[in-house]
């Protein structure tokens, strides 16, 4: 007799939400993935309170993520071309070893208590660099480890780690600052860069093909133009990426300011600022394995616009609150948008490009997610003029009222998905 959704037993349910556990390089990537969002969250949160401290300006805080995210702007169409191109377990490799060396001078700077504000810059532009590269890569991995069939389950449990990272990284951050100060809570950082390593190290993937004309800049121009006039001529990536720009302009740089908004309009310290960002990821966390758990979808764009609609929506809400208990539950609400965003982003451009276009379509996704930077210095400007709360309740306000309208316009992204099946 066949399972119906009522009657599917709690064991298989469970086994059909984490399947792509069965694929032992997945569980190595998983955790590898894992330990790196988790120092790359908790670095985020770490320097901007230490700027936060050190300046008392919302416009340098902002500058942080500005930093952080500017590489991805810059680079991240050359990371899918790198997909595309290079030994993936290589390029990871490299990146996380770059992290791992910047992570371990910032750690000796602050023991011998030479910092500046600026160094802050400084190391988050080294890790930035170092996601950006490398993103593509690790989307196009999880394709390779698991084939089309598997990508939607294997991509919304690494979405899993990726949302448990932004829960546990700022709450860890908040943590440590308070009981053992900047420095060790670096050392943490350090060793979270180590275990990424490490495992990195270990993982075994499938032989193919890599491209030989890299070093040719004419073969790179040719190939990233390529990319950019396959996204632009597919409808549907092309939808997603506009609503990523989106998303990343006017909605996740609120977290820039949830920092100032904690200390001086919700009047609290850097444990319950760090459990406070740590409430969105608990809540993406939670619908990421919903959608893990979720069997057969076909309708991945209505996810991923109904997910930006609500975390929009939330953090409207949350410029709104002047109470910490009211703020925490609405982030939670965010989250749960924020999960449907974030789990779909990727997974659209993997199921509909063409193989020999996956990393460079991702790539420009990379670029998309990009549009970070820019808006942690709109929302920096506007902090700085009007006020926190205000600059989110703009930014939030106007990126609501945009992706209704690239949803309504775009029809594509709410059909059901299907592969380009276009000759090259």
């Amino acid at each position: 007799m066949a399972l119906t959704g009522r009657s599917v037993p709690r064991g298989v349910r469970s086994l059909r939400t984490f399947q792509a556990f069965q694929n032992r390089q997945f569980r190595l990537l998983w955790p590898a993935n894992l330990f790196s969002h988790i120092s790359r969250w908790s670095q985020m949160t770490i320097l901007v309170w230490l700027v936060l401290e050190l300046t008392g300006s919302p416009w340098r805080v902002s500058l942080v993520a500005a930093c952080g995210f500017a590489p991805t702007l810059l680079l991240g169409a050359i990371g899918g071309l790198l997909a595309d191109r290079v030994d993936r377990k290589r390029l990871l490799t490299i990146t996380q070893g770059l992290n791992l060396g910047v992570t371990l001078v910032m750690t000796i700077i602050l023991f011998t208590g030479r910092i500046e504000f600026w160094h802050a810059y400084i190391v988050i532009l080294a890790n930035g660099t170092g996601w950006a590269l490398d993103f593509p890569s690790r989307r196009s991995i999880v394709h390779d480890l698991l084939g089309r069939s598997g990508v939607t389950n294997a991509i919304a449990v690494d979405s899993m780690g990726m949302h448990a990272s932004r829960m546990a990284g700022p709450a860890l951050a908040g943590l440590l600052i308070s009981t053992v100060d900047f420095s060790g809570a670096y050392i943490v950082v350090t060793c979270f860069h180590l275990a990424t390593l490490t495992l990195v190290g270990l993982l075994r993937l499938p032989e193919r093909r890599t491209g030989t004309d890299l070093i040719r800049s004419a073969g790179v121009a040719r190939n990233l133009a390529e990319g950019f006039r396959y996204v632009a001529g597919q409808n549907t990536i092309r939808a997603a990426v506009i609503v990523t720009v989106l998303m990343n302009l006017l909605l996740f740089p609120y977290q820039q300011m949830a920092p100032v908004i904690a200390k001086n309009v919700l009047e609290v310290g850097p444990v319950l600022m760090g459990l406070l960002l740590a409430t969105e990821g608990f809540g993406a966390l939670i619908g990421a394995v919903g959608i893990a758990s979720t069997p057969n979808i076909s309708y991945h764009g209505r996810y991923f616009l109904g997910g930006s609609i609500l975390a929009l929506v939330a953090i409207l809400c949350f410029s709104a609150s002047t109470l910490y208990g009211l703020s925490l539950p609405i982030l939670l609400i965010a989250g749960l948008g924020t999960s449907g965003f974030g789990t779909m982003q990727a997974t659209i451009v993997i199921l509909v490009a063409r193989e020999e276009m996956r990393g460079r379509s991702l790539g420009v996704m990379s670029l998309a997610i990009g549009a970070s930077p820019l808006g942690a210095l709109l929302v920096g400007g506007l902090g700085t003029a009007l006020g926190p709360t205000e600059a989110v309740a703009i930014m939030s306000s106007v990126g609501l009222v945009s992706v209704c309208l690239v949803g309504l316009l775009m029809p594509s992204l709410r059909r059901r998905i299907a592969p380009d099946v276009s000759r090259p």
